[in-house]
């Protein structure tokens, strides 16, 4: 089983559509907590049917996106380390939507959507890192440039 993530930033929704295709992803799981975006196309219900008429699913899993408290004090102080730790530290109390998404990502080719076209400076990849722990799925992250790239799980757990 593959766990794929994928940013929109820097696409337009048709090669945004384009890359999820040539990766053979069937499901769009949307893990923004507020699914909204300036970005034409990007917004929940114009996703959800841009991807319909590719012929892909969408799914948003409100639980999986960042708290308004942790974004805020990002946006603030621009730390990274501090974000991350505020993060997990929430996505540690999301056992059972970290289990609902191993259980989709079992039943269908599913790719988490966030904005960041660096997953490395996005949650996508510790809620990514949370279902390989759970279920031992490979991560694989789309890039705009259609690399795929796969990386050894980073702890889900830090000290608070």
């Amino acid at each position: 089983m593959t766990i794929f993530t994928i940013g929109y930033e820097g696409l337009d929704i048709d090669s945004f559509i384009e890359l999820l295709k040539k990766h053979g992803i069937e499901t769009v799981v949307d893990i923004r907590e507020l699914p909204l975006s300036r970005k034409p196309g990007f917004s929940k219900r114009s996703l959800s049917e841009a991807l319909k008429t590719g012929g892909l699913a969408y799914v948003h899993m409100v639980a999986l996106g960042c708290p308004r408290p942790v974004r805020d004090r990002y946006k603030h102080d621009g730390d990274w380390g501090h974000y991350t730790k505020g993060f997990l530290r929430y996505l540690d109390s999301q056992d059972e939507a970290i289990d609902e998404l191993a259980g989709r990502a079992t039943a269908s080719n599913c790719a988490l959507l966030c904005f960041e076209a660096d997953y490395r400076f996005c949650h996508r990849s510790f809620v990514a890192d949370a279902v390989q722990a759970r279920s031992g799925a490979t991560v694989r992250h789309i890039t705009k440039a259609a690399a795929k790239t796969t990386r050894p799980a980073r702890s889900a757990r830090v000290a608070a």
